[in-house]
């Protein structure tokens, strides 16, 4: 079966750190470009991050430059975002995209509050 199962979010406080995985199954995930979406309440989904299937280029959305490190595991079929430094803007449904016809995971839910 050809899914997107992603793990890893809850509730943290503000400056704190998560690890978001996302386990690829049905599918090489090391020949697509993988990437992580979110959306908060109210507002559009957005790209956060995206990797490469190549040589792990990768490129984020500026209001995360420096505090998420997106990555992968071909070897476990597994894409990570590393969040560092966590802002209550930071709060999303997140989620992980394969982009090639556009599959997507259930989403997990990040929560910034003190």
């Amino acid at each position: 079966q050809v899914r997107l199962v992603e793990s890893g979010g809850g509730l943290v406080q503000p400056g704190g750190s998560l690890r978001l995985s996302c386990a690829a199954s049905g599918f090489t995930f090391s020949e697509y470009i993988m990437s992580w979406y979110r959306q908060a309440p109210g507002k559009e989904r957005e790209l956060v991050a995206r990797i490469s299937y190549i040589i792990d280029r990768t490129n984020y959305a500026d209001s995360v430059k420096g505090r998420f490190t997106i990555s992968r595991d071909n070897a476990k079929n597994t894409l990570y975002l590393q969040m560092n430094s966590l802002k209550p803007e930071d709060t999303a449904v997140y989620y992980c995209k394969r982009e090639a016809r556009d599959l997507w995971g259930q989403g997990t839910q990040v929560t910034v509050s003190s």
